[in-house]
């Protein structure tokens, strides 16, 4: 067991306690950051890379018929394997805005493609629930079930807003934990039903969830009613009958009192490490635990702590996800330090598994969430601290320079990027060729053609492109076509079309007397010619 730190690469800010970290074809991504979504990343979404200590992110593209996707913050996250033919995905319910927003909405994140340029492309659709549909919510959990040849999702818990018939003025935006109901529905119909059990009694919020075929384990949490952590583990069977299905509950001794954890996966069997979270609203869970499901149920496993920095051991707060298979993100807050530039210490902690190997980057799940602090009760996680309603907060979450993107980290330079086919007649080797262009130091020079599927890069040299058209191309908005797609070397874009200026008629000024003029006729002229000779 390993704790690295790990330096932030202009994206220090945007990782705030509340987002979650995803996983889509090998690709880290980051969802849920700080403020609303930049011109330099529109839809919110990011690639977090992690390598040689260092942590970048770089912007994602969604499709053009995906959904709009808001920032939020503390929402369930449920990763769905692939089965019948569909792809892996992730299910989306609830969360919070950063303008305190609690959404009901659930979406359903996919892969579109991947472009030869390797930049992966998403798709986000926003799935409509009917019958008794869940409510807006956060701090809520979302597992899948499998029984009999079917599969369901499994919601519970979370808090909301007070119902509006039972505000005041004092509590108008206080949370509540919402009703103790299992909500469960499936992704084919978008058929959703509400299951009340006895053996769940109160609400609870921040908890862990762990399903395998037809069970899901609920683990601790923070509960509202009592403002305490108690050891709770509750063991949900649900049966996928072909009429209604059938849900039981168990209530089980060997719980954990915690909230807000961070857990991991550690192997291809059901074998899971938790580490952090919350005992009580001043005490951190320094320790860590290894989880077994297997068919007798579920067991649990003290393991030895990696050695805390002090930074961690007195911070009062601290987030983060999972970072692949036995691997932690950790993050703590610099506590007010004036000579950190960043807000946050980021560590990565990895843990010995039979399945670890030499790779570099690692991949990300999905993450609990954890809290800020404030100058009220300390760790009170699950209340969730940083979405205070401070005037000052709020103004935050806009746009601001320290959130700003950095787009020269959008491709990890350590990459070719390059492809050594670029073409059916392509004769440049990657490794053996030789500079044929001036401007060539260490790669041969490649052009993007905008054609084509996601469009793809070519080679300049088999493009047979002199170099001065090399440099026009480089220089401007202009897009490429290979020979393949246009014939045309290249195509400039639409001219900005010229407007013609309004020509100003200056006004009359109020008050100014016109002169006086007298009025001639013919005759009168006459007259006066004739008078004066």
């Amino acid at each position: 067991m390993t704790l690295q730190p790990l330096t932030p690469v202009n994206c220090a800010s945007l990782l705030q306690p509340g987002c979650s970290l995803l996983q889509l074809d090998g690709e880290v991504l980051l969802f849920g950051q700080k403020g609303w979504p930049k011109r330099s990343c529109p839809t919110g979404v990011f690639g977090v890379r992690f390598k040689h200590g260092e942590m970048k992110l770089r912007a994602i593209s969604f499709s053009n018929e995906s959904s709009y996707l808001p920032p939020l913050r503390c929402p369930a996250v449920c990763r769905l394997d692939p089965y019948d033919g569909f792809p892996e995905s992730y299910l989306i319910h609830g969360g919070r805005t950063p303008n305190n927003e609690i959404s009901s909405s659930l979406y359903l994140l996919t892969m579109d493609s991947r472009g030869c340029n390797r930049k992966l492309t998403l798709c986000c659709k926003e799935r409509e629930l009917v019958g008794e549909v869940p409510g807006p919510r956060y701090g809520h959990t979302m597992s899948m079930v499998q029984s009999r040849g079917k599969t369901a999702c499994v919601l519970f818990g979370g808090r909301s807003y007070m119902p509006p018939g039972e505000r005041t003025t004092e509590s108008w935006n206080s949370v509540i934990d919402c009703p103790p109901q299992v909500f469960l529905f499936d992704l084919e119909f978008g058929c959703s039903s509400a299951h009340t059990l006895p053996e769940l009694a109160d609400g609870q919020s921040f908890h862990l969830a762990l399903a395998r075929e037809d069970c899901v384990y609920f683990i601790g949490g923070h509960s509202l009613v009592s403002d305490s952590r108690p050891p709770r583990l509750f063991r949900l069977r649900v049966e996928l009958l072909q009429g209604s299905p059938l849900l039981s509950c168990e209530s089980l001794v060997t719980g954990i009192s915690i909230s807000s954890a961070l857990i991991t996966r550690t192997g291809p069997a059901h074998r899971y490490v938790i580490l952090g979270g919350y005992q009580s609203d001043s005490q951190k869970r320094m320790e860590c635990s290894s989880v077994i499901l297997d068919d007798k149920g579920i067991h649990f496993e003290t393991l030895e702590p990696p050695k805390w920095t002090p930074d961690i051991i007195h911070s009062r707060t601290w987030f983060g996800g999972s970072a692949g298979e036995g691997s932690i993100l950790l993050a703590v807050p610099t506590e007010g330090r004036p000579s950190q530039p960043d807000t946050h210490y980021f560590y990565q902690v990895s843990f010995q598994t039979e399945m670890e190997g030499t790779q570099e980057e690692r991949t990300i799940g999905c993450s609990q969430e954890s809290t800020d602090y404030d100058n009220s009760t300390p760790l009170e996680d699950s209340e969730e601290l940083y979405f205070g309603r401070e005037p000052h907060e709020l103004e935050d979450s806009s746009d601001e320079e320290g959130d700003a993107y950095n787009e020269e980290d959008e491709e990890d330079e350590s990459q070719t990027g390059y492809w050594t086919k670029c073409c059916l007649g392509c004769q440049v080797a990657a490794n053996t060729w030789e500079p044929y262009y001036s401007t060539e130091l260490h790669r041969p020079a490649m052009i993007f053609c905008s054609r084509g599927e996601g469009g793809h890069w070519v080679h300049a040299q088999c493009m047979e492109l002199t170099e001065t058209l090399l440099v026009k191309l480089s220089q401007g908005s202009k897009k490429y076509f290979c020979l393949e797609h246009g014939g045309l070397p290249y195509q400039e874009m639409t001219p900005p079309r010229q407007v013609i200026p309004l020509k100003r008629i200056p006004l009359k000024a109020k008050g100014r007397k016109t002169p006086l003029t007298i009025k001639t006729y013919p005759t009168k002229k006459s007259f006066f010619r004739r008078l004066f000779d």
